[in-house]
């Protein structure tokens, strides 16, 4: 069992968010297809988030808010605003433009935002949207859980994944503990986003992101303060990456395309119409080729 910290990371955004990062991160590179973890908030209502129109290739962009709304857009012609216990799920494929902005009415924005690579077979595939309110909700044990992506427990999900894996949320009321029974073949990754929790009788701080390698088959937890925490795990994932800003590639040759064409204004990645309105210019790519990894 390993204990990942999170990093802070400021946005380049209208609003200059500032997140807590804990995938990719020096000593974890990935949980199984899960290739980055977001988590942001809770943070008060005042000049809310402000993502104009920005590109991705080869994943799927996996959004869960635990209060708040979010209005998504993108260039496929997909809008919908998000609420707390629904799944915005976005497949980049060969690439997607999109926005994302907190719509006001609601006090706190608490959320996070998780990547999953596609594997070689399909990440070429053509982009595609899903929005799904109707979930698993069900109690293990002294769980509460929803599972919004895979299968957990015996629960599917009916989000398109192209990878076996799980994602879900889970709560653990104060005093309680809990058994998860894990599939030992995958991996698995535990992020505490509040309360205060122990993990096989090891302190998690919040925050961070509990991993747990393959051959883990039952772990055991508690919680001193109630506790909401994000389950997200699956079989190991092998394929070698290149992950450059909002791009998943296989080589820095196919970085080096992506980005041009996105700078480029070129028909790859399509028009994003909002209320936003702009778009986010790629950075300069780094002094250095980049390895697959």
């Amino acid at each position: 069992m390993k204990i990942i910290s999170p990093r802070s990371v400021k946005l380049s955004t209208r609003t200059e968010i500032e997140v807590r990062r804990n995938l990719p991160h020096g000593e974890l590179k990935r949980i199984s297809a899960w290739v980055f973890m977001d988590h942001f908030g809770p943070t008060q209502m005042v000049d809310g988030m402000q993502v104009a129109s920005h590109p991705h290739t080869g994943l799927q962009t996996v959004t869960w808010p635990f209060s708040g709304a979010i209005e998504h857009n993108d260039s496929i012609g997909s809008r919908h605003v998000l609420h707390p216990g629904e799944l915005n799920l976005m497949t980049a494929g060969h690439g997607i433009a999109h926005s994302e902005r907190s719509i006001s009415g609601q006090k706190f924005l608490h959320a996070v935002q998780l990547w999953l690579a596609l594997p070689e077979s399909v990440r070429n595939l053509p982009p595609n949207f899903e929005h799904h309110a109707d979930l698993p909700v069900f109690n293990l044990d002294a769980l509460d859980i929803k599972l919004f992506i895979g299968s957990f427990a015996g629960r599917v999900s009916p989000a398109t994944t192209y990878w076996p894996l799980v994602g879900a949320q889970l709560g653990l009321a104060a005093g309680r503990m809990a058994v998860l029974p894990l599939d030992r073949t995958w991996e698995h990754g535990i992020l505490l986003v509040a309360g205060e929790l122990t993990v096989d009788g090891q302190d998690v701080p919040l925050n961070s992101l509990v991993h747990l390698p393959a051959g883990t088959e039952v772990t055991s937890i508690s919680a001193s303060e109630n506790c909401v925490m994000i389950l997200a795990g699956g079989a190991p994932f092998e394929e070698k990456l290149v992950l450059w800003w909002n791009f998943i590639a296989r080589s820095h040759d196919e970085i080096v395309s992506m980005r041009s064409q996105w700078n480029g204004r070129e028909d790859r990645f399509g028009d994003v119409e909002d209320a936003l309105g702009g778009w986010i210019p790629a950075p300069e790519m780094p002094n250095l080729v980049l390895k697959p990894r």
